[in-house]
């Protein structure tokens, strides 16, 4: 376990050695929770949404599809590259570098904020942080999506941990869980104020 999250230059080797470190374009793993991600938010339309940790876009991708507005970002300017490529029909979507939560988009608010498979890549006080501020960005009745793999990582957090960190930090009530073997996915929920 690592006292600090995971900088920049971590993930930028990773991509120099592979484009697509963790198959998210070939993996089944990957597509059925792709699938579940999308499921969990049901029949809902966006009206404006954040994906922190985008990679390459294939999420992002579907995502676009449920939203009228979508901010995914990344730390590492090769992933965004291949992403902005993926995504270069979707006009709404719009892709920035930011590490977060240093980079948070303040003062923006969204009615989804999607965490998939990054928060564990951060210490457990830049969780804390990152939920403060998602909390605090979320429109009345927003929804905030974690999705975190369950197996045993050599990270700042296993994936269990990051996202009771979140939800705890958060203050937003968790009004649906999906575990599956290696992940689990968890709907947090603003009150409607």
């Amino acid at each position: 376990m690592s006292e600090r999250s995971r900088p920049p230059a971590y993930f930028e080797t990773l991509y120099a050695g592979n484009p697509d470190p963790w198959d998210f374009e070939t993996s089944l793993y990957e597509a059925e929770k792709y699938d579940s991600t999308i499921f969990m938010l049901g029949d809902r339309r966006f009206a404006r949404a954040l994906e922190i940790g985008c990679s390459i876009g294939v999420l992002t991708a579907r995502l676009a599809t449920i939203c009228d507005t979508l901010l995914a970002a990344d730390i590492v300017d090769t992933a965004l590259a291949h992403a902005k490529t993926r995504c270069a029909a979707l006009q709404h979507v719009q892709f920035e570098n930011r590490l977060m939560p240093r980079d948070w988009p303040a003062g923006e608010r969204f009615d989804l904020i999607v965490l998939s498979e990054m928060l564990y890549f951060l210490t457990p006080a830049d969780i804390s942080q990152l939920a403060t501020l998602a909390a605090a960005s979320l429109a009345p009745s927003g929804i905030a999506l974690l999705v975190n793999y369950t197996e045993t990582i050599d990270e700042p957090c296993n994936g269990n941990d990051a996202a009771n960190i979140f939800i705890a930090a958060s203050g937003l009530s968790r009004t649906r869980n999906l575990t599956r073997p290696k992940y689990r996915i968890d709907l947090l929920e603003k009150a409607d104020k």
